[in-house]
C-alpha cells in the first residue's frame, strides 16, 4: 500500500481476509514476546519487520494502528457511556489523560461520523447497529492513527445504512490523511471508497492493482468468476435501463 492510500481486500469467506487484517492490526498469533507468528512469508507494517518485532516495538507499532474489527459495533463495552467507549483506548494507554482534551477529541470525532454530541452519555444498547458502528469507526481512529485496518466494517448493517458507513471511513481518510485497508466481499463496496483492490482466494493473493485492470484482464480463476458476475450485472442493469 502506499501512503494515504485506500486499499479494499477482496474474497469469499474463508479466504484468509480477515487473517491478513489481524495480522497487519498486530492482533493475531501474536507470540510471549510479541511478534507475530508467521510461518511463511513476510509482513512490514509502517517501515516495520512485523516478523521481527520486539514487544516492545511491537506495542509501539500498533499506536499506529486503528483496528475496526468485525462486529465492532455489536462489541462495544456495554457499562460504559458512548463517550466512555470512545475514549477508552486513550485511557487504557495513559490514565492521566487530561479529561478535557479527550472530551474534545472524543466531541469532534462524534461530529465527524455523523452522530449528534448528545449521544455521549448515552449507552450502546440505546442506539442502532449503524449508530454503534460509527462509534466503533471513531473509537478506532481515537489515538490518530497512520493507519486504519476496518474488518468489513458493513457486516451485519442495514443495507439502507451501509453506503453511509463506507462515505464515512472515506471522507475521514481524506480529512485526516491516514492509510486504510477494508475488508469486504462486495465489489460495488469497493467502488465506492477506492479503485485499489487485493483479491485473495484460500489464502493467497489471486489479483492486486486498479479494480478495472485486474477485472478486464483477469488470470486467476477466482477472478475470471468475478469478472464473469460483473458483466452479468452491467447487462441487467442495462436491461433495466433501456426498459
Amino acid at each position: 500500500m502506499a501512503e494515504g492510500e485506500i486499499l479494499a481486500v477482496v474474497g469469499e469467506t474463508g479466504s484468509g481476509k480477515s487473517t491478513l487484517a489481524a495480522t497487519v492490526a498486530g492482533g493475531v498469533g501474536v507470540a510471549q514476546w510479541g511478534s507475530p507468528l508467521i510461518s511463511g512469508g513476510d509482513l512490514q507494517v509502517l517501515g516495520n519487520n512485523v516478523r521481527s518485532l520486539s514487544k516492545r516495538a511491537h506495542d509501539r507499532m500498533t499506536l499506529r494502528v486503528g483496528f475496526l474489527p468485525q462486529d465492532a459495533g455489536a462489541n462495544l463495552a456495554s457499562r460504559l457511556t458512548i463517550g466512555e467507549n470512545i475514549a477508552e483506548p486513550i485511557f487504557s494507554r495513559d490514565r492521566r489523560f487530561d479529561q478535557t482534551f479527550a472530551g474534545q477529541a472524543v466531541a469532534t470525532l462524534i461530529d465527524a461520523v455523523r452522530l449528534p454530541l448528545g449521544i455521549m452519555n448515552r449507552y450502546p444498547h440505546e442506539l442502532s447497529r449503524g449508530q454503534r458502528q460509527r462509534v466503533a469507526i471513531a473509537r478506532a481512529l481515537i489515538l490518530e492513527p497512520e493507519l486504519l485496518v476496518a474488518d468489513d466494517p458493513t457486516s451485519g448493517i442495514d443495507v439502507t445504512v451501509r453506503a453511509t458507513i463506507l462515505d464515512i471511513i472515506r471522507e475521514l481518510q481524506s480529512q485526516r490523511s491516514f492509510s486504510a485497508l477494508v475488508v469486504t466481499t462486495d465489489l460495488g463496496e469497493v467502488q465506492r471508497i477506492t479503485d485499489r483492490v487485493l483479491i485473495m482466494h484460500r489464502g493467497v493473493v489471486a489479483a492486486h492493482g486498479r479494480i478495472d485492470d485486474v477485472l478486464d484482464n483477469p488470470h486467476h480463476p477466482y477472478v475470471v468468476g468475478l469478472a464473469r458476475n460483473r458483466e452479468r450485472e452491467r447487462e441487467e442493469t442495462h436491461k433495466e435501463y433501456v426498459r
